[in-house]
């Protein structure tokens, strides 16, 4: 199932940023005592207690800015809020209570989410100072003491996060269904891809309310093969947020591609490849996910000899990182080609599950190696023992070397290569491991 979703707000300048990089364990916001360094959502992966959740970085909410960039940082934080399971409210214990915590109080009190209040900046050990109960004025709860500079307090702020967590719960998907997240940016056709789909096969099996917020788990069956279709723009029902919405898909596609199996990855066709579009696409290689790039409103687009193949070719520069993934260029609303998208789905799936044996992949190897030379550096050459498949979907391969310093990049591509010539892993991410026979 899905992650849980934690999201840090408060006005700017609080400490966000830095109590996020404490927590995700790496420098991945930009940390400066200027307001408004954070304007966009910044999302990671974080863990406590064996439990995985993501965690949202959001922009500093000033209620009474102006400011056309403060506003927009308030929407994104709304967005975040809109999607979180838990909501920490942090507030800055050395300067006190100021007009803008109470006015995002206010707004955080209408929401039905658990929403803890941590008051940073507590850089001292031992009993709290005395102006951290002004805090409970804003009638948020109990207040949570932290330094995120000196790491002062996290433990029982995470332990707290985490009573709020729900229930781990197994998929109630069956094990032969293939989870297909239909991602894009916005208007690029995502829902009515779904209602075609449906509408064609006319063996939907139930329309129930999906496990990530408010999607809709849509069931379909086509030839015998079973699929259940993720619609990300079905997130955005119960969203106030109507202005920039462009800027808000990315985390609702993130949730959809965690729990899938293929990637549709919905591209408008009029607009081309977008930063959005390839951020979208760069998180679901990122994961190891199988994918299907589809070009949709091709009935809009003025054609001559070549257009398809010249428009592929764009497609494949702007998203370079994903040359094993097919291209199908639709009209959702004529029904051109969708009829052969989920037969293309079933297909990169199958691919992303295969495997070969430990004597077929160490053949290819020795091939691979006679035909180019591994690289050497300062007289030393590499050298690659064997291999084993460890993982599929993505496939994965451990290779024994002698120095994985000299395992380059360039040389990685071409046993890649070499891999999908002759076993084909169409639409599928593949995976190299390196290891040192000495480290077994």
């Amino acid at each position: 199932m899905a992650k849980p979703i934690v999201a840090i707000v408060g006005r700017p300048n609080v400490g966000k940023s830095t109590f996020f990089n404490y927590v995700c364990g790496r420098r991945i916001s930009i940390v400066e005592d200027t307001p408004g360094v954070t304007r966009d959502r910044i999302y990671a992966e974080a863990e406590w207690r064996n439990r995985k959740f993501t965690l949202i970085d959001t922009g500093g909410i000033e209620p009474y800015s102006e400011d056309k960039i403060m506003q927009q940082m308030r929407r994104q934080a709304e967005v975040a809020i809109e999607l979180a399971d838990v909501i920490v409210f942090m507030v800055d214990a050395k300067e006190g209570m100021t007009a803008s915590d109470k006015e995002i109080a206010a707004m955080l009190r209408k929401t039905s989410k658990p929403v803890i209040l941590v008051a940073n900046k507590v850089d001292n050990i031992g009993d709290p100072p005395p102006e951290i109960y002004e805090f409970y004025n804003l009638a948020m709860g109990d207040v949570e003491v932290v330094s995120s500079v000196h790491g002062l307090g996290m433990g029982d702020l995470l332990d707290r996060i985490f009573s709020f967590f729900p229930e781990e719960a197994p998929e109630e998907t069956e094990e032969d269904v293939i989870k297909v997240a239909v991602v894009g940016k916005p208007n690029s056709g995502k829902s009515s891809l779904v209602n075609r789909l449906t509408g064609e096969e006319r063996v939907i099996v139930s329309d129930i309310p999906g496990t990530t917020r408010d999607a809709i788990d849509t069931y379909v069956e086509k030839d015998g093969s079973k699929f259940v279709l993720i619609d990300t723009a079905g997130i955005r029902r119960k969203s106030r947020i109507t202005e920039n919405i462009e800027r808000y898909s990315v985390l609702r596609s993130w949730t959809a591609i965690e729990r899938s199996d293929v990637c549709v990855i919905m591209i408008d066709a009029q607009d081309g490849v977008t930063e959005q579009d390839a951020k979208i696409a760069g998180y679901a290689h990122e994961q190891g996910k199988a994918s299907v790039i589809v070009i949709n409103k091709w009935d809009l687009i003025k054609k001559e000899t070549g257009t398809m193949e010249e428009y592929r070719k764009q497609v494949m520069e702007k998203l370079s990182f994903m040359q094993y993934a097919p291209v199908l260029f639709v009209s959702v609303k004529t029904g051109q080609r969708v009829h052969r998208l989920l037969e293309l789905v079933k297909f990169v799936h199958e691919q992303a599950s295969l495997r070969i044996s430990t004597g077929m992949l160490n053949d290819l190897l020795n091939e691979a190696t006679a035909m180019v030379q591994p690289p050497s550096d300062k007289g030393k050459r590499l050298k690659l023992y064997y291999a084993v498949q460890s993982a599929v979907k993505p496939p994965t391969f451990v290779i024994f070397m002698n120095d994985m310093e000299l395992f380059h990049y360039s040389y990685e591509r071409y046993l890649e290569n070499q891999l999908r010539k002759s076993y084909g892993f169409e639409g599928t991410p593949i995976r190299f491991i390196p290891r040192e026979r000495d480290e077994e």
